[in-house]
């Protein structure tokens, strides 16, 4: 990357999706600390976060929230970065289908993986890392793109036929973030 670049890369994340809400809970991240706590997701980074609402406010799993330093209105702060070992049962079951709503919200930013993702090792190719993506279908959409860059899921799923590729790039991020994956490709360590 560009150094100037790296001058003008977010470190926090604008919006975060609800996992799971805790109307009276106690914060993991900062002890003693109790109130309304929010487990989220971030929609850029991926990030595991904690957050704490403001009091009479009201989530719905899966609800996407400005958390950003300007224009919040149901999140008095971010507490801090959880680890998927500190996420709640809730959390943990809501994380692949809110992962979905992330890919599928941002569709133009996962769809150019299938465009650019590269070898990894003389033996792994990085779309091999997609749950679902063998060698098979990792030469078709190489062959594929070379010839005209995917424009959206439908694209990949019509020329590829590869079923579902939202939800296989969404089981991806889940796996990553869980730490069951040795090599990550969407979330940053």
């Amino acid at each position: 990357m560009v150094p100037e670049m790296l001058a003008n890369e977010k470190r926090y994340e604008e919006f975060a999706y609800v996992l799971d809400f805790l109307p009276r809970g106690k914060s993991v991240v900062i002890k003693g600390r109790e109130g309304s706590i929010v487990q989220a997701i971030g929609e850029e980074r991926l990030t595991l976060l904690e957050l704490l609402a403001s009091d009479e406010q009201d989530f719905e799993l899966g609800e996407r929230l400005r958390i950003g330093r300007e224009g919040r209105d149901k999140i008095l702060s971010v507490l801090g970065k959880l680890t998927y070992d500190e996420l709640t049962q809730e959390a943990k079951s809501q994380l692949p289908i809110v992962c979905e709503t992330i890919v599928k919200n941002n569709e133009a930013k996962y769809v150019s993986y299938f465009n650019e993702l590269q070898p990894l090792t003389p033996r792994l190719h990085g779309l091999e890392l997609i749950p679902g993506i063998g060698k098979t279908f990792m030469k078709t959409i190489v062959d594929l793109r070379e010839k005209r860059p995917f424009t959206s899921f439908e694209d990949v799923q019509n020329r590829v036929g590869l079923r579902d590729p939202a939800k296989l790039i969404a089981k991806r991020i889940t796996e990553e973030i869980s730490g069951d994956s040795r090599i990550n490709i969407f979330v940053k360590k």
